[in-house]
């Protein structure tokens, strides 16, 4: 486990002694290592992890004027009443888990645990930020320099999808941010 990752978990601890539960919200660049510091802290406590890749937006709802949207190429309606919603209910749920790869759903049955993880790109978005604050969600960005990020997508998807990701998702992910970073306030910049 990093060092990083005790620190995140120390806090959620911390806030589940303190208010009955915890929430983690870990949005960053593509390629930062936010699903893999999310999958240290779920081996060492017990909790949910929400993907935000469950949540892109299906075919049918990509308009060219919702893609224009910093941060519109995910569902955040459907992860706002699904997930965030339920979450602040602490009751049990269902959401939809979309797949980009066969564009299909399956459905995931959540009861609600001490600790909850929200992870990816986008997991930020301005539309969930009030909810985080009645969560008292502790609230992290990774972030991860140019050339390392082009290494780890092309070790982990191929040279074919690096093009892909360098003409189309990091330039989104990069306009995400830049509109949305000053609304953030309270969160963790973390270096990858």
């Amino acid at each position: 486990m990093t060092t990083v990752a005790r620190q995140l978990a120390a806090d959620l601890r911390q806030h589940s002694k303190a208010f009955g539960r915890a929430v983690l919200v870990i949005d960053g660049d593509c390629a930062a290592g936010k699903t893999t510091l999310a999958a240290q802290l779920a081996a060492q406590m017990s909790c949910n992890v929400f993907h935000m890749d469950d949540f892109f937006l299906p075919p049918a709802l990509r308009t060219e004027a919702r893609l224009q949207e910093a941060g519109g190429n995910i569902d955040y309606d459907r992860f706002l009443s699904q997930v965030l919603v339920p979450l602040t209910e602490n009751r049990p749920f269902q959401f939809d888990a979309y797949s980009c790869h066969t564009h299909t759903s399956h459905a995931v049955s959540v009861s609600p645990g001490p600790v909850s993880i929200i992870e990816g790109s986008y997991a930020l978005h301005p539309r969930f930020l009030k909810i985080y604050e009645e969560l008292r969600a502790v609230k992290v960005f990774m972030r991860i320099t140019p050339e390392e990020q082009i290494q780890r997508i092309r070790n982990r998807n191929g040279e074919a999808m690096l093009h892909r990701f360098l003409e189309e998702w990091i330039p989104m992910e990069k306009r995400y941010r830049l509109t949305y970073e000053s609304a953030w306030g309270g969160v963790r910049f973390i270096d990858g």
